[in-house]
């Protein structure tokens, strides 16, 4: 897959913002990245993101994990915009910065182009795409959609708690999987480990007689 895409590092990009410039390894530090990009400024669908990205806050917060949006239109525009943001979510504060990128340069090194979407000018626009990014600047989850679909903020919310999860323990989370469901022991763990690792894990037992779904609380 070309572009940025899970297992790479994110380049260390200089950006302008809502909130000054930085560059995104400073902005990330040691903590994990939300990083979300917007066909445009004064949609309708992105309104309706931003939104909620601004009422779930909180909960990345929780997690360690700090908010970026990105949109092509400039710092004055992206200010103006909020005012819209926080009307339309009542109670909601976008306090985390939003990038700006009038020149369509950044969208390509963050593999956020739409490969069908353009302005009236015949611009490029950022696609409706989201990475997740690790405190060791890796890319741990991507997500693309087309720019007539909105996203389940709440999904990324369940993604993040797999995600560090799993970094914390060798265990992957399955389908439909949700905090304080069971979760499943990696192929990487021997049987002799997972008895030490997880006592109190369960093998099921399939046709097949091979013990590689093993299930277990952590």
């Amino acid at each position: 897959m070309p572009g940025l895409t899970i297992g790479d590092t994110v380049p260390n990009l200089e950006v302008e913002t809502t909130q000054g410039k930085f560059k995104l390894h400073d902005f990330i530090g040691n903590e994990w990245l939300i990083l979300f990009s917007h066909p445009g400024d004064f949609t309708p669908v992105c309104t309706t993101e931003l939104g909620k990205m601004a009422q779930s806050a909180e909960e990345f917060h929780k997690r360690g994990a700090k908010l970026l949006g990105l949109s092509c239109d400039d710092v004055e525009s992206h200010n103006k915009w909020i005012k819209d943001i926080e009307a339309f979510t009542p109670g909601c504060k976008v306090n985390y910065p939003i990038i700006a990128d009038p020149k369509r340069e950044i969208i390509k090194h963050l593999n956020m182009v739409d490969p069908d979407e353009k302005d009236s000018s015949g611009n490029q626009l950022p696609s409706r795409a989201l990475h997740i990014v690790g405190p060791d600047k890796v890319v741990k989850l991507s997500f693309l959609y087309p720019a007539t679909t909105g996203r389940n903020i709440d999904e990324v919310v369940r993604v993040m708690d797999s995600l560090q999860k799993a970094a914390k323990h060798k265990v992957a989370t399955p389908v439909n999987w949700k905090p304080g469901d069971h979760v499943v022991i990696s192929p990487s763990v021997s049987n002799d480990q997972a008895k030490q690792m997880f006592p109190d894990h369960t093998t099921v037992d399939l046709p097949s007689k091979k013990d590689y779904l093993r299930f277990t609380h952590v």
